[in-house]
């Protein structure tokens, strides 16, 4: 369930609460205006029973005044008197009466003085239609009350939640490598300010590691490119020396070309450490470099008599980086051999997707969402600490490639890589 924005939830709060207590207010004042409204009505039906009992037993033969328009008196002195009274007012017990509901509703009022009943009625429809016209109003009001409450507890809300917005927004643009100015401002609410305040502290201790780590990896990068350099300048010299077999000058240039490599990859997994980007393209022979990945493995797959298919044409070429092609391939490629015990590994181009199949025992379907953490490791066969997918899984996501898994058939793994 996706949970609602810290403004809109301010908003709400403020909303229901302004309703609410408009709400409560109606009830009351309805409630109020009902009690008020009957209790008046008794006493002007009260009243005018005092009128018309103090009048008759005065003086009978004075006309008592017309009654209002809402008002009905009655006397009767007998059963002919009783008869011409309205059957509903007829058979009422002394004391005070509603009859009837809604808009036909009556107040009355019997009384018998020396044998003669008196009867005031009061008809309390048009009071009934004021009580409607004000429940109505009321209504409206909540109404009211609830679109301006919405309107208003947003924009407060808008003003509540400015600075943490503006704060996020600063945050999400951070570099943590990058100087920039503190978070904490003149003017901002206390608790923003413990906030800003603590990204600041966290900001430094990021930036402080990522320096440690920056000169570890580059004092790392100076003591592995020294021998490498070494190596590299006497597998010179010696090509140099004449009267070689051409064995040995085989050797020296392979033993050249591995140094040359390995000093590409070290650049390489120093891009991928500094989290840089690697911008360095070249036209890169695909065939050539899917070889000179597989080399160092041929000892293995003469070892467990596997069949290795480069099925890429020579001419297949794409502008990329080398040393972070050869990266992938050399990973992608050592695990198909690894984790092949027999049968073959093959490599295909279709392009833009390179893919490597092997016929091992493949990758169960609840271990593929994890395959490309550290350290993680789907099974105990072979050597190796869990790395290797991880670090294809970053040289992809640095150079924009992606990469996928497959199984082609009931056993063995297919890794999908789209240069692109």
């Amino acid at each position: 369930m996706k949970t609602l924005q810290l403004r809109v939830r301010i908003a709400a709060a403020v909303a229901i609460t302004c309703i609410g207590v408009v709400f409560g207010l109606a009830i009351a004042l309805h409630t109020a205006s009902e009690e008020l409204e009957k209790t008046l009505v008794d006493h002007i039906v009260s009243e005018e029973m005092v009128y018309l009992v103090r009048h008759h037993l005065e003086n009978p033969s004075i006309v008592i005044r017309e009654p209002g328009a809402n008002l009905q008196y009655y006397v009767a002195k007998n059963t002919n008197d009783l008869e011409r009274i309205p059957e509903p007012l007829r058979n009422l017990q002394v004391g005070q009466h509603e009859i009837g509901l809604g808009l036909d509703e009556q107040h009355v009022i019997v009384r018998e003085v020396d044998g003669t009943r008196f009867i005031v009625a009061y008809d309390a429809g048009p009071h009934e239609i004021r009580q409607q016209q004000f429940k109505q109003l009321l209504l409206l009001a909540i109404g009211a009350a609830a679109i301006i409450a919405a309107g208003l507890g947003y924009w407060i809300a808008g003003l509540i939640t400015r600075q943490i917005t503006d704060l996020s927004a600063r945050v999400a643009v951070l570099d943590p490598g990058s100087p920039r100015a503190p978070l904490v401002e003149p003017g901002q609410d206390p608790e923003v300010a413990a906030l800003a305040h603590a990204f600041d502290e966290y900001q430094s201790r990021i930036r402080a590691l990522i320096e440690r780590e920056q000169e570890f990896t580059g004092n790392a990068s100076h003591e592995l490119r020294t021998p490498l350099t070494a190596i590299r300048t006497s597998c010179e010299l010696l090509e140099t020396e004449t009267g070689l077999p051409e064995k040995t000058r085989a050797r020296i240039a392979a033993i050249s070309g591995a140094t040359e490599r390995m000093t590409g990859q070290i650049e390489m997994l120093l891009f991928l450490a500094r989290a840089q980007a690697v911008n360095n393209r070249e036209s890169v022979a695909l065939a050539d470099s899917v070889n000179a990945a597989i080399e160092p493995l041929h000892g293995e797959i003469q070892r467990k008599a596997l069949q290795f298919e480069n099925n890429i044409p020579l001419e297949a070429t794409v502008s990329t980086n080398r040393h972070a092609l050869h990266l992938v391939l050399t990973n992608l490629l050592r695990n198909a051999v690894q984790y092949t015990p027999s049968g073959s590994v093959r490599i295909d181009w279709k392009a833009p997707t390179l893919t490597v199949t092997d016929t091992g025992p493949g990758i169960p379907e609840m271990h593929r969402e994890r395959m490309f953490d550290r350290h993680f490791r789907g099974s105990d066969a072979g050597d190796g600490f869990g790395l290797g997918l991880a670090i294809v899984k970053r040289a992809c996501d640095h150079c924009g490639w992606s990469i996928a898994v497959s199984t082609p058939s009931d056993d063995g793994t297919a890794f999908e890589l789209t240069l692109s």
